[in-house]
């Protein structure tokens, strides 16, 4: 079965960096596209960013344009976000999506917190 397992979240205070991991198995991760979105307290989850299956394309939110970056790594069926100057309003958890047949499969969540 299809499971994505993030890791890597943590409190980071604003500027600093975070690298989230997610984990894929229980498909053919190199013929999907994948995305990351985030779920802030209070609010709806939204698209963070998505990467093709080659890794060849990316695209991201304009809130975290320039300062995110989504990577896949085929070979070891991994997905990644780097974030670099991040902002008290990056607070999150972090979700890894794929979409396979009509459905949407979600991992755990990875949570991040910007604090001073």
């Amino acid at each position: 079965q299809v499971q994505l397992v993030e890791s890597g979240g943590g409190l980071v205070q604003p500027g600093g960096s975070l690298r989230l991991s997610c984990a894929a198995s229980g498909f053919r991760f190199s013929h999907y596209a994948m995305r990351w979105y985030r779920q802030a307290p209070g609010k709806e989850r939204e698209l963070v960013g998505g990467i093709s299956s080659t890794g060849s394309n990316t695209n991201y939110a304009n809130s975290v344009k320039g300062r995110f970056t989504i990577s896949r790594d085929n070979g070891e069926n991994t997905l990644s976000l780097q974030m670099d100057g991040l902002k008290v309003e990056d607070t999150a958890v972090y979700y890894c999506n794929v979409y396979i047949r009509d459905y949407d499969y979600w991992g755990q969540g990875a949570h991040v917190t910007v604090s001073s």
